[in-house]
């Protein structure tokens, strides 16, 4: 299979490195041997978006010019991620707020030490429960949280996706547990995700809605979910149930904490 490449950030790097013989006079020459490697690191998405990983050397080409060159190194490197959890506490999730809590720890559970998460919660308004960290600990604060008032979903993405914009990290991503059913934002779902992609953030979404509760507004909730994952190259996971949410998890962390190293020389 031949990888599709949708570059999320592809950067080269030249090395000229110049080596000098040792134990020579002032009349002696100098030998200089310059050695260019040309280093790029890609993140590899597939046409919908989605972040492809375990692939191998042969699956990539480098052309010059239109011209096939020869890969002299390539590496399947690990590299730290950023992430905001947008955890929904407004009225509409009810008791969903203690399931929405459990997989915020459950995705902490994952992380490496590189990694740095940030706890966001939303109601009607956005408010920070635990700033950026590689902890796998969470804050007392987030046992407190009690589902109340409105839902402020799109101004969540978009101050997530401001907080994400000043990271360091490369690699970017949203975690929106949520029923999806906005009802107070002061900006659209189309500003929150134009925020986000400027952010080189991921949004990966999923559905907190009751089973009783996915018809009707219910059904157009869901797919606001969906929208904000697929348009962003991420992936919408349907129910926080069972072992679906936890190999969603790790697909997540797998997906954003690869880069792949392709050099020549």
């Amino acid at each position: 299979m031949q990888a599709a490449v949708r570059s999320l950030f592809l950067i080269a790097a030249i090395f000229t490195l110049p080596v000098v013989v040792l134990g020579q006079t002032d009349e002696d020459d100098v030998l200089e041997v310059d050695s260019t490697l040309v280093v790029l690191n890609a993140a590899i998405t597939d046409s919908n978006g989605r972040h492809v990983s375990g692939l191998l050397q042969r699956q990539f080409s480098v052309l010059e010019n239109g011209i096939p060159q020869d890969i002299s190194y390539f590496a399947a490197e690990e590299t730290p991620f950023a992430a905001v959890i947008l955890l929904d506490t407004s009225g509409s999730m009810g008791r969903n707020v203690s399931l929405a809590r459990a997989a915020a720890i459950r995705f902490l559970d994952g992380i490496r030490y590189s990694d740095a998460v940030a706890i966001y919660r939303f109601d009607s308004k956005v408010s920070l429960v635990q700033d950026f960290s590689n902890s796998r600990d969470v804050s007392e604060k987030i046992y407190d949280l009690r589902s109340d008032g409105m839902t402020v979903l799109n101004d969540a993405i978009y101050v997530a996706a401001e907080k994400l914009a000043n990271r360091p990290e490369k690699r970017r991503a949203i975690i929106v547990l949520s029923d999806g059913a906005d009802t107070q934002s002061g900006r659209s779902a189309d500003r929150a995700l134009k925020a986000a992609l400027a952010a080189n953030a991921v949004l990966y979404t999923v559905d907190m809605t009751p089973v009783d509760g996915r018809s009707g507004s219910g059904g157009m909730n869901r797919e606001t979910l969906k929208h904000f994952a697929e348009r962003s190259g991420g992936t919408f996971v349907a129910t926080p149930a069972g072992t679906a949410l936890r190999e969603a998890f790790e697909k997540i962390v797998d997906e954003l904490g690869v880069v792949y190293k392709i050099g020549r020389a």
